[in-house]
């Protein structure tokens, strides 16, 4: 761990006066207890932690209450039907959080008689829980005392002491720094409301300093320019693959595909593609010989690590004959069942204001 400099009497009074802030400010959230009123549900903790990994408070919200409305506990997530719990998830995003969602309620079920182990080390070896994940569940939900460190927290620290390594570089300074100031009881409440801190008053442009309550201990602040931290090296420009996606309808069916059960988007119903991933565009062929007709409006997608430029083709396809690809007819009324993808979305709508139908 690297070596800190740090004032003792600066580092309890943030956890002193950070905590204060908490009890009086403390967000509402599905998820949590309010300072004071307990420890809230592993099982809460666990589902929140894994929907919000690189997904915003506000649209993990209604995700949250369905899946907490229909599987109430682990075993119930355990015993669900896959594909039930993907069509569950589409929109949300990084779908392989569901797959290891899923994969992590069994192994709970199986190995832990449906409750989570209540330390970091055997929290880690579960399936889609890294460290942050790990550390974040062991404090808030079990009281354990841990380092917790997001996004919102990076940049809370790197401002209370001016870090000026820049990320990722930065990462192990300042999980070192925020060792240093989490307290040794409520350290769940003092992660939370880090986290708070860090979505609402020091947030990424125009951090609402005045109202801070560490603004006396913020470095950053003291210097005049808390939006130059965190640090940041220059983006890597995202490259742009290219595909094409492919609309059969027979009256008001529309064709689906399930995808393959690994790699992007697997398991998941979508449209018939052309082979696009992540590393090359597709190769525009379709999935058999038709009278395909090229839509002159294609959408835009973006993954985390590359963008999606995709052209839709459509073709008609006669009654009581089924395509020669594996998949099933699907109702474009109810589309909102399906399940589908996002990218693919916004695909059936294109086919679907194209006139195609």
């Amino acid at each position: 761990m690297p070596n800190v400099q740090h004032s003792d009497q600066k580092t309890g009074d943030i956890a002193a006066l950070l905590l204060a802030h908490y009890d009086v400010h403390a967000r509402d959230l599905p998820w949590r207890k309010r300072p004071g009123q307990g420890r809230a549900d592993p099982y809460h903790v666990w589902l929140s932690e894994i929907m919000l990994q690189q997904t915003t408070v506000m649209a993990v919200i209604p995700y949250f209450a369905r899946f907490t409305a229909r599987w109430k506990n682990f075993a119930e997530l355990a015993a669900c039907d896959d594909a039930d719990l993907m069509a569950a998830w589409a929109g949300l995003g990084y779908y392989a959080r569901a797959r290891n969602l899923l994969k992590c309620a069994r192994t709970v079920v199986a190995e832990f008689d449906g409750r989570l182990p209540d330390n970091e080390e055997a929290l880690k070896k579960l399936p889609g829980i890294g460290p942050y994940t790990a550390a974040a569940i062991a404090s808030i939900a079990f009281g354990r005392r841990a380092v917790v460190v997001d996004a919102n927290i990076e940049r809370v620290v790197s401002r209370l002491f001016a870090i000026s390594t820049p990320l990722p570089q930065a990462k192990p300074e300042i999980a070192a720094h925020m060792d240093i100031i989490t307290p040794e009881e409520n350290s769940g409440d003092f992660a939370q409301a880090m986290m708070d801190l860090g979505a609402g008053i020091c947030s990424v442009r125009a951090p609402a300093c005045v109202q801070c309550p560490l603004q006396s201990v913020c470095e950053a602040y003291r210097d005049g320019n808390p939006e130059a931290y965190p640090v940041k090296l220059p983006k890597k420009a995202r490259p742009v693959r290219t595909g094409t996606a492919f609309w059969i309808q027979r009256g008001d069916d529309v064709w689906l595909v399930r995808r393959k059960d690994s790699g992007m988007l697997a398991a998941m119903r979508a449209l018939p593609d052309d082979g696009w991933n992540a590393k090359s565009d597709g190769d525009m062929g379709p999935p058999f010989p038709a009278k395909w007709d090229h839509l002159s409006v294609g959408i835009s997608h973006i993954f985390s690590h590359f963008s999606l430029e995709m052209q839709i083709a459509v073709t008609a396809w006669p009654d009581g004959h089924n395509p020669p690809l594996e998949g099933e007819w699907w109702d474009v009324n109810l589309l909102d069942k399906a399940g589908l993808p996002t990218l693919f979305i916004k695909a059936t709508k294109v086919a679907l204001a194209s006139g195609e139908r």
